[in-house]
């Protein structure tokens, strides 16, 4: 019997502005056996997320970039097909970062495994994975949300940003919601924001004075350029603003910074750097207590699913096109 192919994205270019499919070498092999603590997978989801643009730059960052030749990083979820480690059988379910490929060889220990009976798999790329720790981290160690504070989130219709934005109503905050378009500010209005600024149609700046009469206490920035900019413009006394990320400024040649940024010393603000992977130690702590909001109504996840590994080019994009409501997810096999 012959061994199954492997079809991969492999990075060939740095890519210059917006990724192309001429950036990547689609490539087949066949599959490999596990060594010794390993395991082989049979991917089922990949996590598609914007972090994912920086890892492609060559430079210093907070984790070191895709080597061209290499194997695109991707976190990712499946079904153990072959296993040499106790601790993981055939036909358990794990997620880890396995790269946009269809079968992928890991090391046992850097593999959490999920249950699929619980929630459905994409959830664990989502809510229950990575944007979801984001999201729970970035805002409660860093935004530090108060009862009765309002907080603002960019970006709020994507795998962070939906989470943050229910979370800060969890404990009892005003949350303000910014995103690109009608049917993103009514899916936001439907998970219990208390109010969506559609910055596509709508003047962000004459949006937070309606909405955020006393100004905003906790930002959760996902997208910087000229939204963090208006923000600034309309912090209340000490705010918290929490740097998730810059969607906006991914593609750009040159990062434009805030020139509003005097405002941090006016309003005696701070604002902070976050990364999901210094808060590693503590993720099932935070899985535990999200899955228990879930269980209750009070958490909603939403996963926006395209089909084909073949497509992964063109479905990254969606990200940088704002394409996407909720979490996007590639789905590769079915089983």
């Amino acid at each position: 019997m012959n061994a199954p192919v492997n079809h991969q994205f492999r990075l060939a270019r740095r890519p210059v502005g917006m990724v192309q499919r001429s950036d990547f070498e689609y490539t087949d092999a066949p599959v490999a056996e596990p060594g010794e603590g390993e395991v082989l997978v049979k991917i089922l989801y990949i996590s598609l997320d914007p972090a994912m643009r920086g890892w492609m730059n060559e430079g210093r960052s907070y984790i070191p970039p895709v080597g061209l030749g290499e194997v695109m990083r991707a976190g990712a979820v499946g079904r153990v097909i072959a296993s040499r480690d106790p601790g993981i059988g055939v036909g358990d379910h794990v997620v880890g970062a396995l790269g946009v490929q269809e079968y992928a060889i890991a090391k046992a220990k850097g593999l959490t495994k999920v249950d699929p009976r619980l929630v459905p798999l994409p959830v664990y790329l989502g809510t229950l994975g990575m944007p979801g720790m984001t999201a729970y981290f970035g805002l409660l160690e860093i935004g530090r949300p108060k009862s009765g504070e309002t907080v603002v989130v960019s970006g709020a219709a994507g795998a962070v940003g939906q989470v943050v934005g229910q979370i800060a109503k969890i404990k009892g905050c005003r949350v303000v919601g910014i995103a690109g378009g009608r049917e993103k500010c009514d899916y936001l209005r439907s998970i219990g924001f208390d109010a969506a600024i559609d910055y596509k149609h709508e003047d962000v700046k004459a949006g937070l004075k309606q909405h955020c009469p006393k100004g905003v206490d906790v930002y959760f920035d996902n997208v910087g350029g000229e939204i963090l900019d208006t923000v600034l413009t309309h912090l209340a006394m000490h705010a918290r603003i929490v740097i998730c990320g810059a969607i906006s400024q991914y593609n750009e040649s040159k990062m434009k910074g805030p020139s509003n940024y005097m405002s941090l010393l006016v309003n005696r603000a701070s604002m902070t750097g976050m990364v999901v992977f210094d808060y590693a130690s503590r993720y099932a702590e935070a899985a535990r207590e999200m899955a228990g909001w879930m269980a209750t109504g009070q958490l909603k996840s939403r996963e926006d699913i395209v089909e084909g590994l073949e497509t992964f080019p063109e479905t990254l994009l969606k990200l940088f096109k704002g394409e996407n409501t909720g979490k996007l997810v590639l789905k590769v096999a079915d089983a």
